[in-house]
């Protein structure tokens, strides 16, 4: 646990994991190495008998600004990187719903890309009411690919998850509670203290039932696997691609993206 370096690991009550995306002067945006990271951690949690409940939030006013441009850039330019974060990112959606270990996710501020995945794959979302969700790969120029298609339709629909993945729709946590994206909306100021409640009631409860029910319940996902998968390999044609670049310009420059 003492090898991360981008996410903050505490234990704030018995049995609870508290990962904290830590980025806060970019919004918690994520960069190669909590990419990565953010794969890992979960089979470190999973193997720590200690561990009965997770919560993860990002530090400071933002859940997670999505990836970071400069490593987008690098796997735009490079195969093997292409290879490489295709390979985490498979790896974060997997092994949050492999890890035993009931997780809960507290949702504050603006909460995109892979930090969006980890939010809304958690067992548990609490979410501000003014949480804002944005899945944003068209918009970038890619498919929705890094948890879109295995998560959004089960939770709220394929007439909902079509139309705020093709437009790139945002949802406020208000919007996202009536819809189902999320378990639970709770005022601003009471995101972190309601996910620490309710990780304190898992890490309190029958553990076998609660690991065993999580199982069971994922497999739901689990059949969704061949379509993550596809809309994965998607996603990462999409980085070899003459719109993603547009995508970035645009990013980068704060406008519209024009695509041809």
């Amino acid at each position: 646990m003492d090898a991360y370096t981008k996410l903050k690991l505490d234990t704030p009550a018995e049995g609870v994991l508290r990962i904290t995306i830590s980025e806060p002067a970019r919004l918690n945006a994520v960069d190669a190495t909590a990419h990565r990271e953010l794969g890992e951690v979960w089979r470190d949690a999973d193997r720590d008998e200690s561990v009965r409940a997770i919560v993860v939030r990002g530090e400071g006013r933002a859940f997670s600004a999505g990836g970071d441009l400069s490593m987008i850039e690098d796997m735009m330019r490079d195969h093997a990187t292409r290879l490489r974060v295709f390979a985490e990112a498979r790896d974060i959606v997997y092994n949050v719903l492999n890890c035993s270990k009931p997780v809960v996710s507290a949702i504050q501020g603006p909460a995109v890309g892979a930090g969006l995945a980890v939010a809304l794959l958690a067992d548990i979302s609490v979410a501000g009411r003014t949480a804002r969700i944005i899945d944003g790969h068209t918009r970038l120029g890619v498919a929705a690919g890094d948890h879109a298609a295995i998560v959004w339709p089960l939770l709220c629909g394929l007439a909902k998850a079509k139309y705020h993945l093709l437009l790139c729709e945002p949802v406020t946590g208000a919007e996202a509670e009536r819809m189902g994206l999320v378990s639970l909306c709770v005022d601003d100021d009471q995101v972190h203290d309601k996910a620490m409640e309710i990780a304190v009631r898992l890490a309190a409860g029958a553990q076998e039932a609660i690991r065993l029910t999580k199982y069971s319940l994922n497999n739901w996902l689990r059949l969704a696997g061949p379509a993550f998968d596809a809309s994965l390999a998607m996603e990462f044609l999409g980085f070899t691609g003459p719109d993603v670049a547009e995508g970035v310009r645009a990013l980068r420059e704060k406008r519209p993206p024009a695509f041809g």
